[in-house]
């Protein structure tokens, strides 16, 4: 079965129909997802900023990640599930989209980086917590 039938069957169910024509359920859903990535996006590029050494140069990475990731993997989640909603709302078109197969694979490199990033620079962060200038790796993630 290729995903374009699913999408198809997808499609045609209760839930799908009826959040695709709700007059105010699709328009809060795409709001709310508009806004959870802004806060995702917002907060992300303020740790990006910092770790560039751009931005809060006297403020310790760790407390700037301490304070913002929170924030920014609640605004991910929230983004997640209501990209999840908007898809299931309108799954033949979205699917179609090659706007909508860029954003999937640029969402996987910054997962990709997010995971690099966390898994081997962040561990050693204690090396280089409150140097203004940030090692190569850092840098290069944010």
């Amino acid at each position: 079965m290729s995903l374009l039938v699913y999408c198809e069957w997808l499609a045609a169910t209760q839930g799908s129909i009826a959040l695709h024509e709700s007059m105010y359920m699709y328009p809060i859903v795409e709001s709310t997802h508009v806004l959870a990535l802004m806060l995702f996006v917002g907060f992300a590029t303020i740790l990006d900023l910092r770790l560039l050494g751009w931005i809060l140069k006297q403020v310790p990475v760790s407390q700037v990640a301490e304070r913002l990731l929170p924030w920014t993997i609640a605004g991910f989640i929230v983004m997640v599930i209501t990209g999840v909603l908007l898809f299931y709302a309108i799954p033949v078109r979205t699917y179609q989209s090659i706007f909508f197969r860029a954003k999937v694979i640029f969402l996987i490199l910054a997962g990709l980086n997010v995971w690099l990033f966390h898994t081997r620079v962040f561990t050693r962060i204690a090396e280089w917590d409150h140097h203004v200038i940030t090692p190569t790796a850092a840098r290069r993630a944010g």
